[in-house]
């Protein structure tokens, strides 16, 4: 549909679980928040236009709705107040003609109906009914245009609200190889750049807020995460060192895993980052295999630590690949 001038299609998968619970035409959003609706109208084109030419983001479509077409009529009260025409009149002819004024009730044995005020469907169809409206003055029946005139002018067809401000969101979609990240950087510069007023705020919303919420406590987690195991491991062997040995593999482990996601041109996605916390695990339980055994042999035979780590890596060998092979296969 691309050659259709003036259409857009915007394809998107459905999902049972969609996080942040807003639906749009791409998969992220990005929310401006106002205090000011005429002022968020003002500056959400240009954010929208710059957004756009963002190299990493795609698919970037907005809610904002306000090419509505709106009429206006402007009084000139010195000529109306010259034909003896009020304020008070113009409206209560504009409520009878177009405003459904309910008048009279017919009864009948049966049921009763309500007679509603109006002017013929034909003049409800542009502004140019107004023309044929005349109102009462001090000096018989004037016509409308007489003394006012109608402007054409855009309004908004809604105002959506985030919380209790009027907001404009807009949706966007990542190119092949761009990551998350990467547009989240971009759009903040891109408004850094703009200098929205101070009335006007930007935020990440839905999937892309999720995304910074959780950047911001992943430091957190994964320093808790190694002091739990620490911790356990401590108490199992009844040591400080030995913890920190079995540990000490996890960074080479974490490493060669991003370098063959690298290596196949695979992304760090939610099952990549699976596939990673399996196979810390797996690393972390042939550490254990071998402290174990060589804790033993150091023990019981009174060899020196490198010949028992020697010992432990000959005779784990086998089922440390055993195991290996088994989850890789699975």
């Amino acid at each position: 549909t691309s050659h259709i001038p003036g259409a857009s299609l915007f394809m998107q998968p459905v999902q049972d679980l969609r996080i942040g619970g807003r639906g749009s035409s791409a998969q992220f959003h990005y929310t401006l928040q106002g205090d000011d609706a005429r002022d968020l109208f003002e500056w959400a084109p240009k954010v929208f236009q710059k957004l756009r030419s963002l190299p990493q983001i795609v698919d970037v479509n907005t809610d904002l709705q306000n090419k509505g077409l709106e009429a206006n009529l402007v009084i000139d009260h010195a000529a109306a107040s010259r034909l003896g025409i009020t304020t008070q009149a113009i409206d209560n002819t504009l409520y009878s003609a177009f405003g459904q004024r309910f008048v009279s009730t017919l009864y009948t044995p049966l049921n009763q109906y309500h007679v509603v005020l109006g002017v013929d469907p034909q003049f409800w169809q542009n502004p140019e009914g107004l023309r044929s409206i005349y109102v009462r003055g001090a000096n018989g029946m004037v016509p409308l245009a007489a003394f006012s005139h109608f402007e054409r002018r855009y309004t908004a067809l809604s105002v959506n609200h985030q919380g209790q401000l009027p907001s404009v969101t807009f949706s966007y979609n990542l190119p092949p190889g761009k990551a998350l990240g990467d547009a989240v950087t971009a759009i903040e510069k891109a408004m850094d750049d703009i200098r929205l007023p101070g009335t006007i705020r930007g935020t990440n919303m839905g999937t892309a807020q999720a995304f910074k919420a959780s950047l911001a406590n992943q430091p957190l987690l994964i320093a808790a995460a190694l002091l739990a195991v620490y911790i356990v491991l401590g108490v199992l062997y009844e040591s400080l060192i030995h913890p920190l040995t079995i540990l000490s593999t996890l960074p080479s482990a974490g490493v060669g895993a991003l370098l063959a996601l690298l290596a196949f041109g695979t992304e760090l996605s939610v099952i990549a980052f699976i596939g990673i916390i399996l196979l810390i695990g797996i690393v972390k339980k042939n550490a254990i295999l071998m402290i174990d055994f060589a804790i033993e042999a150091e023990r019981r035979d009174q060899l020196t630590p490198e010949q028992s780590i020697f010992q432990a890596c000959l005779l784990r060998f086998r089922p440390i690949i055993m195991t290996t092979l088994a989850a890789m296969l699975g």
